[in-house]
């Protein structure tokens, strides 16, 4: 599909981008810019904020045409990936947020050497900066600009360098305060642009004589609009990513504890709130938030499955394209544009803001502890430029990946365990010791390397563990975390118990803990997130 920009959309998207660019930087004062300013958004920031900031940062270029590309192939299934993410945002707002609040850590390795020591630091903050290197910035790069070549026949380096830019020049000047007031304003056009292609979407569906439910599901394949599936259903829809429903409830919360409840990149948001309840109330927001996606990302890949299937054919990441292009009036794929420039630009400032963040805190401020707040955010806008031009060449290789959404997730799947165990049970286990800690990091880091590289075809041939031993990327997270788990408290034992000073700062007293207490109010952000979870179980009622 070779097409051409269109004068007005081209007009829409510079006026995005300037306002955008003149947003971030005019939303900070730079001549009083403090580290905590800059890396923390001076603690200041709300709940709604928080939990929209959150919500952008995690919705990339990725997502939008990922998860349309995987509605249009297995449909709803992959749709876990946005709900599941719900409860582990419960997770964050209710287990974790109170102890990174009170200890007013800048860094969630920070967070590890308060609770175990400065070894455990230095591994998480390599795994963050790696994850933020190779998944959240450079993937999102090239599937922004394949998708800017595809329909506005923009030439993918030049998207690349372009957007690299633009978001490198706010994010660098403005810090965090500059990211969440964009990710904001970015999360609204997201969800607008989405609502609006969803729209037309459905529209085209009625005028194509579609307009009941049972109409939709006989032009779909069986269980493509069912949010849960056995093995055998699965197999019905063609798919063979092994999203059963046991692998969902299994291997998914792994990678959630460690996107959602240890990745610097996401909680960095959380780390900047301005009180106790902000830093709780805003993930319950995120969470909310996240329900959407199903319905304005995954649902439109459905729609094209019935409308354009002799379009897009096998090239399953041609469907929101192809909804852009055949659906959307000049204009409106401005707005589109807009919506894809926004999901990508949220992402890679938070990516590059929490690489900043853990150079500057967690390595130089370590050398030297009595650096200077100006040499400390000129040091942290050094490696904010580094990072992005690392990530720009890594950008370049992202058509060696089959799929580019489940790439990230084998990456995710390779690395969250041993961080999902150390932070899971250092928080609920009095017994975590700084030895096993430390120990799980490296074996658990060194086998997740291991087990992505002999299942990646690339590198090893053939992908030994899901095709041969028939495990898919899911139930390998799983398996990893409990091998994981078990080393972490096989050494615990082992070892001399941690001091009580430190188990009573940074441990709940016990797993209750967490909703103990007498609600008093409709206020109380507990009640948020029985609603949520809740409106989460009817939810897989209605889709299962």
């Amino acid at each position: 599909m070779n097409a051409s920009i269109n004068i007005i959309d081209l007009l829409i998207i510079i006026i995005y981008l300037v306002g955008i660019l003149a947003i971030g930087i005019m939303s900070v004062k730079l001549k009083k810019m403090t580290s905590d300013g800059y890396f923390l958004a001076g603690r200041g920031l709300n709940w709604v904020v928080v939990g929209a900031a959150l919500f952008a940062s995690n919705i990339s270029t990725i997502h939008l045409v990922g998860l349309a590309a995987s509605g249009y192939n297995e449909g709803f299934v992959w749709g876990n990936f946005e709900w599941l993410a719900s409860v582990t945002l419960i997770m964050l707002g209710l287990i974790f947020a109170p102890f990174y609040f009170k200890s007013k850590i800048s860094t969630l390795p920070e967070f590890l050497e308060k609770r175990y020591d400065s070894r455990s630091r230095t591994i998480l903050a390599f795994i963050a900066i790696i994850g933020a290197l190779f998944v959240h910035i450079g993937m999102s790069l090239y599937a922004g600009a394949v998708v800017f070549e595809t329909f506005f026949g923009i030439n993918v380096l030049t998207s690349i360098l372009v957007i690299s830019i633009i978001t490198t020049i706010y994010t660098v000047l403005g810090g965090l305060k500059a990211v969440v007031v964009t990710e904001t304003i970015q999360s609204v056009i997201l969800i607008i642009g989405a609502i609006v292609l969803t729209g037309f979407g459905v529209f085209a569906l009625y005028d194509g004589g579609i307009s009941s439910l049972a109409e939709l599901k006989a032009n779909l394949k069986p269980g493509q609009l069912s949010i849960l599936h056995t093995k055998e259903s699965m197999n019905a829809l063609g798919g063979d990513t092994g999203l059963t429903w046991y692998a969902c409830l299994l291997g998914y919360p792994v990678l959630g504890l460690w996107y959602w409840c240890s990745d610097q990149t996401i909680v960095q948001r959380v780390l900047g709130a301005k009180t106790k309840r902000d830093a709780q109330l805003g993930p319950i927001f995120a969470g909310f938030l996240k329900i959407l996606p199903v319905f304005i990302l995954v649902f439109p890949g459905v729609i094209a499955y019935v409308l354009f299937k002799d379009i897009i054919g096998s090239n399953a990441n041609m469907a929101f394209p192809v909804m852009i292009n055949q659906l959307l009036p000049v204009g409106l794929k401005g707005l589109m544009a807009a919506t894809l420039l926004a999901a990508l630009m949220s992402t890679i400032a938070a990516a590059l803001n929490s690489s900043a963040t853990l150079v500057a805190v967690d390595i130089v401020k370590r050398v030297n502890p009595n650096i200077s707040d100006r040499r400390q955010i000129r040091i942290g806008r050094y490696v904010a430029v580094i990072v992005m031009l690392l990530a720009m060449a890594w950008s370049t290789q992202g058509d060696k990946f089959s799929s580019i959404f489940e790439a990230i997730n084998k990456i995710a799947a390779a690395i969250a365990p041993p961080v999902a165990v150390v932070f899971l049970f250092g928080v609920f286990s009095k017994r975590g010791t700084r030895q096993a800690s430390f120990i799980t990091l490296l074996l658990g880091l060194f086998l997740g390397i291991v087990a992505f590289c002999f299942d990646f075809e690339p590198i090893s041939g053939y992908m030994y563990i899901t095709k041969g031993w028939q495990i898919p990327f899911m139930m390998q997270a799983w398996w990893l975390f409990v091998i994981c788990a078990v080393i972490y408290f096989a050494i615990s034992y082992l070892t001399q118990k941690p001091p009580k000073e430190i188990t009573d700062n940074y441990t709940w007293e016990h797993p209750l803990a967490v909703v103990k207490g007498k609600i008093k109010s409709f206020n109380d952000v507990r009640v948020f997130a029985i609603i949520l979870l809740l409106t989460l179980i009817v939810l897989y009622v209605l889709f299962s």
